[in-house]
């Protein structure tokens, strides 16, 4: 069994943002050589996260919408967690979308159902964040 792994670093310029990263991991699973396992990509930030959806620019506002409703950033006076920091919302948002996801290699590639792409959701951004590709198989 072979192991790949991979790190990008990414720095979104603004506190929150969706980024598809599909290429990106298509392009790591290029590098590893593995044709058939599985891909692990992980948020390697508490504030961050990986997902799994639609790549809809609707769809994406909606998530904005749903999560700042159930997790506003402001008043940051509203959360135990904010002193030094005043990303408790993020914290929240990132638990409600997970921090990883796995996909299925088959014959080389990401094995996808309809419609499915890989996201970035950044909840904390204008600084370095890092997401871990790590593919598994032979």
């Amino acid at each position: 069994m072979k192991s790949y792994r991979k790190v990008l670093t990414v720095n979104i310029p603004k506190r929150r943002a969706f980024v598809n990263i599909t290429e990106n991991v298509r392009e790591a699973l290029r590098e590893s050589g593995i044709r058939e396992g599985l891909c692990l990509v992980n948020a390697m930030n508490i504030t961050a996260s990986v997902f799994i959806n639609d790549d809809e620019s609707g769809l994406h506002h909606d998530f904005e919408v749903f999560l700042e409703k159930l997790a506003p950033e402001k008043p940051y006076s509203q959360y135990m967690h904010n002193g030094y920091e005043d990303n408790a919302d993020a914290h929240i948002k990132r638990t409600v979308m997970g921090r990883e996801v796995v996909v299925a290699v088959t014959a080389g590639e990401l094995d996808f159902g309809t419609w499915e792409q890989i996201f970035y959701g950044e909840f904390d951004g204008m600084r370095n964040k890092r997401i871990m590709i790590k593919i598994i198989g032979e």
